[in-house]
């Protein structure tokens, strides 16, 4: 058995240690938000936070989780209560599929929650890892904005 903190839960999973945590969070604990894009970690799909640090979990070894915290869509808000992002994405009708958000959403939570007022460049250098095949990226961007300033912030043009 490997202990996992999800979502602020304590969980005990019965998993091979090398198994990827997207694997677990979607198969054993019902948690769908993280998709399945890549396998590679190269398209983001699959973004997690891990100690508030996005990270593919489509790589992440569950075994290397122990004492870790994760966080993913599910535990920044509901359908009738969206989290701050999830909400600035409705609004600004960000996602086409959709299949691509919810990691886009987890990468600019990491961000908003380390600097409210990021300035554009370091905006689009952090959601760069995540990618969008419909191509919403002009509506992304001015969700994470609209959501940065619902969190006391802002997007800056360039550093000061």
């Amino acid at each position: 058995m490997i202990s996992l903190s999800v979502n602020g839960t304590a969980h005990s999973v019965d998993a091979d240690p090398d198994t990827p945590l997207l694997y677990v969070l979607r198969g054993e604990l019902g948690l769908n938000g993280a998709k399945f894009g890549c396998g590679l970690g190269q398209c983001g799909a699959c973004t997690v936070l891990v100690d508030d640090r996005p990270a593919f979990s489509c790589l992440v070894p569950v075994a290397a989780l122990a004492g870790r915290k994760v966080r993913t869509l599910e535990g920044l808000g509901t359908p009738d209560r969206p989290g701050v992002l999830a909400a600035a994405f409705e609004a600004e009708q960000a996602a086409q599929c959709g299949y691509c958000i919810a990691g886009v959403i987890m990468r600019a939570q990491a961000l908003l929650e380390r600097n409210t007022r990021p300035t554009e460049g370091e905006l689009r250098a952090h959601l760069a890892a995540n990618l969008c095949r419909c191509g919403t990226h002009m509506r992304i961007l001015r969700a994470v904005r609209r959501a940065a300033i619902a969190m006391g912030g802002g997007v800056r043009e360039s550093a000061r």
